[in-house]
């Protein structure tokens, strides 16, 4: 584990205006992965040992915390993240919590995978956030209660140790630890809140599921698939492609800026593992007047050095906006890469590929998943 710049020290309270003027940030370098704990994925928060002023389940909303400083409750002020009472000691003599008292929550990820970083954000939490945080991860198969996961039987990973954190900040911590987790556990000590956690890393599936389904979206994120780069990001991130579900609106997909050149933008891919590709489906999904105007899909069928060729496996084809466009391949394509191709901007919600591992593919897989601790 290695702290990002953690922020450490005091937040100025409240002025007035901007809420986020003073916010503290920096740029984290695992953040072009995806958030395995996004509820879009089934992420959740399936317990706590207290929140008394404010709920554990805002620690996964996707947008920014919100702030109003008039907002208050029975309980007190009302925040946008979680937080817990203040912690007290045993006695007069002793009011003080202990070194060992602390707060936690259990967070279940929307897929399991490599976790690569975590972001434990206080927004807003000026003089009331935790004075450090720890967090751990396990891997558990199925759907374990929150007693299941406490019990001594359950092995939990140190990812970042007990470190002190800043007020009002994003900190961040990037995670070396190679191996496939399923639930955290985060902790405060001794006690606060935490606007936001963002876990960001590299989903691995199941490969005997995967292998039940036989046919399934071999590009989706939940069943291993990534983004590997893009020419434009400049409105929404273009991991939205292979989200769950269609779009619910604008924002859910892949939009780019609007470009003055001859150029065109494009999305590369990494598939779950080799894969024959049968069918393709383009949703320009809630893109109406800023659909792409047209689209191309290739493939490359990767060494273990990532070379290969692409080949083209839908030509540039007219798109209709907020329409799910369908492609049946007269013949399989077998690839590890797919890259979409829009012309000449603008944008799609969601991509799906269609298809089923090769034999080389699930042997992979699995030996990724045995390797990882699966």
């Amino acid at each position: 584990m290695t702290a990002i710049p953690s922020f450490t020290g005091d937040a100025n309270p409240y002025g007035g205006g901007d809420p986020y003027a003073d916010y503290r940030t920096a740029d984290f370098p695992f953040t072009q992965y995806a958030n395995l704990a996004d509820r879009r994925l089934g992420a959740g928060v399936v317990a706590a040992n207290d929140e008394f002023f404010a709920q554990r389940e805002n620690l996964l909303v996707p947008e920014r915390a919100e702030f109003d400083p008039e907002h208050f409750g029975h309980k007190g002020k009302i925040m946008d993240g979680w937080e817990t009472r203040r912690r007290r000691g045993a006695s007069a003599e002793h009011p003080w919590p202990t070194a060992e008292d602390h707060d936690w929550a259990l967070v279940r990820l929307g897929a399991p995978g490599v976790i690569r970083g975590i972001v434990v954000d206080t927004a807003h939490f000026r003089g009331n956030y935790p004075q450090a945080v720890s967090v751990e991860g396990t891997s558990v198969p199925g759907s374990p209660s929150p007693e299941e996961l406490l019990a001594d039987d359950v092995k939990w990973t140190p990812l970042v140790p007990r470190t002190p954190v800043g007020g009002h900040a994003e900190n961040g911590f990037s995670i070396a630890v190679e191996q496939r987790f399923t639930h955290l556990r985060v902790n405060q000590h001794p006690d606060g809140g935490i606007a936001r956690l963002r876990v960001y890393g590299e989903v691995a599936p199941d490969p005997q599921w995967l292998k039940v389904l036989s046919t399934f979206d071999v590009v989706a994120l939940e069943n291993g698939g990534q983004v590997e780069d893009a020419s434009n990001l400049f409105y929404s991130p273009a991991t939205n492609t292979i989200q769950p579900g269609r779009s619910r609106k604008m924002d859910d997909g892949w939009e780019t800026r609007r470009r003055r050149d001859q150029g065109n933008d494009w999305i590369r891919y990494r598939l779950a593992a080799q894969s024959q590709i049968r069918a393709i489906e383009i949703d320009t999904a809630y893109l109406k007047g800023n659909s792409a105007g047209w689209a191309s899909v290739s493939v490359k069928d990767a060494d273990e050095s990532g070379a290969g060729e692409w080949t083209e496996i839908l030509p540039r084809t007219r798109l209709q906006p907020d329409t799910n466009h369908r492609f049946v391949l007269p013949t399989p394509a077998v690839g590890t890469h797919a890259r979409v191709d829009i012309f000449p901007d603008g944008g799609i919600s969601r991509l799906r590929l269609h298809g089923s591992l090769t034999e080389q593919g699930a042997a992979a897989l699995a030996a990724r998943h045995q390797e990882l601790g699966g």
